[in-house]
């Protein structure tokens, strides 16, 4: 039977080092350097329904690293030592840093060891962008 067209295309995936400001629609597999919750609001037992958890991790593949937001259920599945496969990730800029997300159109999946090794003198998000105003003439 032939193969159609319509069937499922292999994501294509993109390595950090080629994340660029603006840009979404990445599928990575990283692992996790680590993981530092940055807000938690509200309890678990509380009486409100969503409590809101964000983290700031490191992640990275063998061509450098950036900081991933985390967020609620994502936090959980960002483990030091993981591997995760991002989908749908998308650049969010953080004082003129990027950071990589994931919104609700993408999702995190903890996958299978990775066997790079994380390239860490190449952290993406330490590196500054400044916000030009481009004046049309």
């Amino acid at each position: 039977m032939a193969e159609t067209k319509s069937s499922m295309r292999k994501p294509v995936f993109t390595k950090v080092d080629q994340l660029r400001p603006g840009t979404g629609g990445h599928n990575l597999i990283l692992k996790v350097v680590s993981s530092k919750t940055v807000l938690q609001k509200g309890r678990p037992d509380g009486p409100q329904v969503r409590q809101m958890r964000i983290a700031e991790c490191l992640v990275g593949d063998e061509t450098g690293t950036i900081v991933f937001t985390a967020r609620n259920d994502q936090v959980d599945l960002m483990k030091p030592d993981g591997t995760v496969i991002l989908r749908n990730a998308k650049i969010d800029m953080f004082k003129g840093s990027m950071r990589l997300a994931v919104d609700k159109w993408g999702r995190v999946e903890v996958t299978e060891p990775a066997s790079f090794t994380v390239k860490d003198d190449n952290n993406l998000s330490l590196v500054e962008y400044e916000l030009v105003n481009v004046v049309e003439e």
